[in-house]
């Protein structure tokens, strides 16, 4: 219940924290730059260091984000962060990538369900 609420609240006020670039877009649709378990964007492959750059930005606007929401809720940012990630994995899109708690990057296949570790479930 309270993922859901978190979720429900993280994605209603969350559209520039959310927001991408053109170049990580890019970098995403090649699978170089992907969704992680926690919340966050990040280098599955060699990017250019505009890329990385713009990564660290979008990076920066979700933790503060997350603090905001993790302070309105009295809970952890890693939590909020956790949960926002199982929103994210959930729309990682054929051919990108993305990283579960492993920290192994993987890419979506056609054909294959969207991965969400189980506590998203």
């Amino acid at each position: 219940m309270m993922r859901r609420l978190l979720a429900a609240m993280l994605f209603a006020l969350a559209p520039a924290a959310m927001a991408q670039t053109p170049a990580v877009d890019a970098a995403r649709a090649v699978g170089s730059v992907g969704e992680r378990y926690d919340g966050y964007v990040g280098v599955a492959a060699p990017v250019s260091p505009t890329v990385r750059t713009q990564i660290s930005t979008i990076n920066i606007r979700r933790r503060a984000l997350y603090s905001r929401l993790a302070t309105s809720r009295a809970v952890s940012a890693q939590d909020v962060g956790i949960t926002a990630g199982c929103q994210l994995l959930a729309r990682v899109a054929i051919g990108e990538a993305y990283m579960l708690g492993d920290g192994v990057w993987r890419k979506r296949a056609a054909g294959q369900s969207a991965s969400v570790p189980d506590y998203c479930r």
